[in-house]
This record gives C-alpha cells, sequence and structure tokens, in this order.
C-alpha cells in the first residue's frame, strides 16, 4: 500500500512541477509574445493613454494629440497639414500599424523607448515621457514641390548635396492622415483611399520605383568617363545615327529627327538627349561597366533606409546587347525612384561625393536633450573623381541654358540638368512618364539642392507630355524655394 502512495505522490509531484514550469514560461515567454501582439487591445490602450510625442519640421510640430470621447483610447493623433506631410509622417492609427516615421520611431513617441527611461522609470516601471522627431525637411520647399505637382499624379525629392538632409519628399495624390487615426471612423477610410485607382497611400517619392528614361544618361556618361571610354564631354563620339543595336532589327531613334546626334559629344549628346549615343555607349561599355555605375550611385540598394526604407531602384542583370542599349536610355527593365535620380544629381554636384540621404535630424528626449544626431552620422562615397563630375556639370548646365530643360533656368543661380520621357505601357501605349533631375547653386549665396522630379500622370495631351514641359518647372520651383 506504500508502494502504491509513493508512486502516486511521486507522480503529483511531476505534474506539479510540470504546471509551475508551464506556467514559468507563458508569464516570461509566451507572455512577453502576448503582449507585444499588435491584437493585444492592452498595447493600444496605453499607447494611446496620454499625448504622443510630435514629428518636427524646422521647429514646429506638424502632429499632436486630441482627446477623444466614450472611448478606452484617451488620445488620437491629429496633423497640421496633413496631406501636404503625408509621404514624411506615414500615420500613427488607433486601428492599424503605423507607417513612414510614425512606424519607425512608435516606441520614442509612445514612451517605450529604452533610451527614453530614467533611473526612476527603470525601478518603477513606469512609461517614460514621449520623445520627438526632428526632421529635415525645408516647409518652404516641401509646399513648393507639393503645389506646383498640383493635381498631376508624381513624386518630388530634393536633398542638400553636401549634408545629405532630404529637403522635401512629396507624393501625390497625397491624403489626410488624420482620417485614419480614429479606430472608429479607420476601417472605412481605409477602405476608400484603397479602392482609391490613384493609389493615394502609395509613397511614390521613395516607394514606387519606375523607368527613368533619358535621366539615366547620367549614369552612362559617368560610366563613360570614369572608364576613359571618352576622356572628355567635349570629344566626339563613335555614334552611328540611326543605331541599330546588335541583336535587333529595331531601330534606336531620337525624338528630335534633326537634332546632331551622330558622332555627338556627350555635352551635345545630354543637350538634345541623343538615344542613338547613350544606347551606342552602353554597348561599348558593356552591361557590367554600367551597372557597376549604377550601383556606385545608390541602385540595386534594397537596404536604403533614410530612415524610411526605400525600394531598390534597379539596373538589371542578364541582358543581351540590344537590351543593353535600351538601359543605356533609361528604358528596358531599368526603374528608379525620384529619391535615387535626386542622389544621382547630388552627387554630381557634390564634386562626386554622394552623402547619404536622410529626412531625420535628430531624435530627443521630451526635455530635448538629443538621443542621436543623424547629421553627424550621414556618410559619404566617392562615386566619381571630381573631374569626371566637374564635366558633368558643365554639360547639364548647357541642358538648362540651351538644351532640353530650359523651363528650369533661374535668376540669380546655376542649373544643370537633364529631362527624360521613359516609355510607358506594351509599344509605348500609356501616357509616358516625364522625368527631371537637376542640381541649382546660388550665385553667391552658397547655397546647394538637387532635385528629382517624376510626374507618372498629368491632364496635359500626350504629344505636351515631357520632362521639360512637366516635370522641369516643378524642379524649377523647388530649386527656387530651397535657393532664396
Amino acid at each position: 500500500m506504500n508502494k502504491t502512495i509513493r508512486r502516486a505522490s511521486v507522480f503529483a509531484l511531476l505534474l506539479v512541477l510540470a504546471l509551475l514550469v508551464r506556467a514559468t514560461w507563458v508569464q516570461f515567454y509566451d507572455g512577453k509574445a502576448l503582449a507585444d501582439d499588435n491584437d493585444n487591445r492592452r498595447n493600444a490602450i496605453q499607447t494611446y493613454s496620454r499625448p504622443l510625442g510630435n514629428i518636427i519640421v524646422a521647429g514646429n510640430a506638424i502632429t499632436g494629440s486630441a482627446r477623444t470621447k466614450g472611448s478606452d483610447l484617451a488620445y488620437k493623433r491629429t496633423y497640421t497639414d496633413g496631406r501636404l506631410y503625408a509621404a514624411v509622417t506615414g500615420y500613427a492609427s488607433q486601428a492599424f500599424a503605423p507607417t513612414q516615421l510614425e512606424g519607425i520611431y512608435k516606441d520614442l513617441l509612445n514612451g517605450t523607448d529604452n533610451q527614453l527611461k530614467t533611473v526612476l522609470d527603470t525601478l518603477t516601471g513606469e512609461r517614460s515621457d514621449p520623445g520627438d522627431v526632428l526632421t529635415t525637411i525645408d516647409p518652404a520647399v516641401q509646399k513648393a514641390a507639393y503645389h506646383a505637382l498640383g493635381g498631376n499624379k508624381g513624386a518630388a525629392v530634393a536633398i542638400d548635396p553636401k549634408t545629405g538632409r532630404i529637403l522635401a519628399a512629396v507624393s501625390t495624390p497625397s491624403y489626410d492622415p488624420s482620417s485614419l487615426t480614429d479606430a472608429n471612423t479607420a476601417g472605412v477610410a481605409w477602405k476608400t483611399l484603397n479602392a482609391d485607382k490613384d493609389k493615394p497611400l502609395t509613397n511614390r517619392a521613395l516607394r514606387q520605383p519606375l523607368p527613368p528614361g533619358s535621366t539615366f544618361k547620367l549614369v552612362v556618361a559617368a560610366a563613360a568617363l570614369e572608364d576613359g571610354l571618352y576622356k572628355n564631354v567635349d570629344d566626339p563620339t563613335d555614334s552611328p545615327d540611326p543605331y541599330t543595336p546588335p541583336g535587333t532589327t529595331h531601330v534606336l531613334e531620337n525624338e528630335n529627327k534633326s537634332a546632331p546626334c551622330r558622332n555627338a559629344s556627350i555635352r551635345v549628346a545630354l543637350q538634345y538627349s541623343c538615344n542613338n549615343v547613350f544606347g551606342h555607349m552602353a554597348v561599348q561599355l558593356g552591361q557590367d561597366k554600367v551597372k557597376a555605375m549604377a550601383e556606385k550611385f545608390g541602385f540595386n540598394d534594397d537596404e536604403l533606409d533614410v530612415p524610411v526604407r526605400a525600394y531598390a531602384s534597379v539596373y538589371p542583370s542578364g541582358m543581351d546587347k540590344a537590351q543593353t542599349a535600351l538601359s543605356g536610355i533609361g528604358q528596358f527593365d531599368v526603374t528608379a525612384t525620384p529619391l535615387q535620380m535626386a542622389m544621382v544629381s547630388a552627387a554630381i554636384a557634390n564634386g562626386g561625393k554622394l552623402v547619404s540621404p536622410h529626412m531625420v535630424s535628430q531624435i530627443t528626449d521630451s526635455g530635448g536633450g538629443v538621443l542621436r544626431n543623424y547629421d553627424d552620422a550621414a556618410d559619404s562615397r566617392q562615386i566619381v573623381s571630381s573631374s569626371t563630375a566637374g564635366q558633368l556639370q558643365s554639360a547639364m548646365e548647357t541642358v538648362v541654358k540651351e538644351g532640353t530643360g530650359t523651363n528650369a533656368l533661374i535668376d540669380g543661380a546655376t542649373v544643370g540638368g537633364k529631362t527624360g520621357t521613359a516609355q510607358h505601357g506594351e509599344n509605348n501605349s500609356k501616357t509616358p512618364y516625364a522625368w527631371f533631375t537637376s542640381f541649382g547653386k546660388s550665385d553667391g549665396g552658397g547655397k546647394e539642392v538637387a532635385v528629382a522630379v517624376m510626374v507618372e500622370q498629368s491632364d496635359a495631351a500626350r504629344s505636351e507630355v515631357s520632362g521639360n514641359g512637366l516635370a522641369a518647372p516643378v524642379a524649377k520651383a523647388m530649386m527656387q524655394a530651397a535657393l532664396k
């Protein structure tokens, strides 16, 4: 009898131990996962139990918090000029996961970031006061881009070439983030925004790579100069006109049939946007050399954080010579974001040195103490030699003074640019994309800016769609605001 009791006791003890182990596991392991689960209502209640920290532009908060009524979520996020800054802020919603800067810095903005904890917070387990995010955005440049794009579907980015600061990031059509903040109304707004064929929630400035067209010719020109294929932008090139790439019977034609594109120099070829020159040049260099130069500028980088993760701009591999020729004029499978093409102009304007682009300058605690300074952390790399950069600057200035980019001319400033009109749809059946990338330097003022504009869709007649007609005026307005 005693033996039976002992066995039962051991079995019961093992059950108790197993229960204790399981309880400990749930409390310290599964409990953490359950606490962090996005569907855990307690997280939302805690996040919105008090006002959030703010996103700051030029010293002014463009976000806020408002008291709610009849809800266990005490506060909701508010936005000042929400449509203007949506591509920067994203949204913080009681119903959906936060996006853009709101998502990246959610812990800082709601006070749960460990960087904010004081010794007292650690001892008491209390939530810290929220911190703030200071952006690099220049409100004048942001507004200039937004208003100049108007009702067009497109995007624009401006960068300070010397510091890498992103001065503007605009995507149109935009949306009001305030429509997504309240749990009671966010669902309807979400459905409406996602049903919109123009996709206002898409951040076209950073996250919609499209064929860059002739703006990509700057990358090919840089590769040719760096490789020594041509030593000077004024040397004649070996460029037949018309040009039929190897392996195809399709002739690479120029938009301007009367342009002096046969054996044109790089300067003239950029001025008139000669497809034959850059298609042939890409074949002469070979896809590997063009790809290597593109990657120096940032193409094929799927980890470009500004700090929002930008989608990779792509220069493809595995092309035949005919496809390589098309890649030389920014077609075939070449794609780029406005951010990427602004980076190209920024590096050229900065003597061939690319400073890492970023749209946050600092994050601070509730008292304004700097937790991290991103301006100090911005790294740089030499993309091309200062000689190559100087020659490309000069050629880009010719494009604006005498070529296809005259709509970007600014009194009192030196401006260089490159237009692009990229084919869209099978056999170019849809409205082309209009591009313009440029740099501007104030005469005697010391200010500089690099810009890229992409107009995806507008009300202009198809025959009037061009980089100079649609995108260059937007770039001009942005450069004027930056150099003012």
